[in-house]
């Protein structure tokens, strides 16, 4: 059994680290030898994390995320995977085909989507740059420049932060710290350069599940679980009702990022998802500012339990079964074994 880690940003979205290769880097001096590229909208980082994973001894698995939009859940004003947004639900695909299958349809999907994400950031560049103008500050941001430097094609509002703090606080003693407050004060609802999202940027639930099929991918359901104050979403609070409406909505794979769980919850969602027949896996994201460890843990204690680590490496075998065209788990780890060896 191997440490691993199955749901990482990259910058092909945006991430902590500044490089494929620093993520792949930090995993394997910290001995995770099981890693997933998980970036938003986004495959293009594949091959560079296959490569990296071949060059470090890491055997990789490949992620795509999108938000999504269920109808159904907005209007009866259920809070799903995203606390603040009823309806408004983050959709992950494990087990992505490599070399990329995805074309016709699906893709332009895809590529509708990110364009709109892309667009809907654009313009919180031009409120942003109005209102330091507004402000008196010598400053205007360069969206094109940003896009550049900055990224490698999918722009979040977590870039312009990061280059509204780099034109303002160059040398800030704490620069995570300093670009989410900019992202909270200005970007979000409420903040001077917030820009509603348009509805053609979240595609139907049904939609990404189907983009990710035609990948070759397993939708996943992210869990968000218990909060830092004990507290649940509206679809997430009753477990058993939970799993039962994604299983009537085809999920049968969810994933878990092990940072915002306490031990105890964590247990007993994970473990009653997978006695359930759900293909179980955690991550660290990594898409914020600050550098957390690769190897994973809980909110409550410096690693996963002995019963997680277990249920992330049976989910992690799956993965890389579903990703070599088979249908065993035991498979799945004969392959990662066999790759790791070498």
């Amino acid at each position: 059994m191997f440490d691993v880690n199955a749901h990482i940003h990259t910058p092909y979205s945006f991430s902590a680290f500044s490089s494929v290769e620093e993520a792949l880097d930090h995993a394997a001096a910290e001995g995770v030898k099981v890693v997933g590229i998980n970036d938003f909208y986004s495959t293009d980082g594949y091959g560079a994390w296959k490569a990296g994973c071949a060059v470090r001894g890491l055997f990789p698995l490949f992620g795509i995320e999108f938000i999504s939009l269920n109808a159904a859940d907005q209007a009866a004003g259920l809070r799903v995977n995203d606390p603040n947004n009823p309806g408004r639900t983050y959709i992950s695909g494990k087990g992505l085909a490599y070399p990329v299958i995805l074309s016709g349809k699906p893709l332009r999907h895809l590529e509708e989507v990110k364009a709109e994400s892309n667009a809907q950031v654009e313009a919180m560049c031009g409120k942003l740059n109005q209102w330091l103008k507004a402000e008196g500050k010598d400053i205007q941001l360069d969206f094109s420049e940003i896009r550049e430097k900055l990224t490698m094609g999918s722009i979040r509002e977590r870039h312009l932060a990061k280059a509204l703090r780099l034109a303002l606080y160059p040398d800030a003693e704490n620069p995570a710290k300093l670009e989410n407050e900019l992202r909270s004060k200005l970007l979000k609802a409420g903040g001077a350069a917030f820009v509603p999202e348009d509805p053609k940027a979240f595609l139907p639930t049904e939609t990404v599940q189907e983009i990710i099929q035609a990948a070759g991918g397993i939708p996943t359901y992210p869990f968000l679980a218990d909060d830092a104050k004990g507290h649940f979403t509206d679809f997430e609070g009753d477990l058993m009702q939970a799993a039962d409406t994604l299983k009537k909505r085809g999920f049968r794979s969810v994933e878990f990022i092990s940072t915002r769980n306490t031990t105890a919850v964590l247990e007993q969602y994970a473990g009653y998802l997978e006695d359930e027949g759900f293909i179980v896996s955690f991550g660290s994201e990594h898409n914020t500012p600050a550098m957390e460890p690769v190897k994973l843990h809980t909110r409550d204690a410096a690693e996963l339990s002995d019963k997680l680590k277990a249920i992330n490496w049976r989910g992690a075998c799956a993965i890389a079964a579903h990703q070599a065209g088979l249908d065993s788990p035991a498979a799945g780890a004969e392959i990662i074994e066999k790759t790791l060896s070498f």
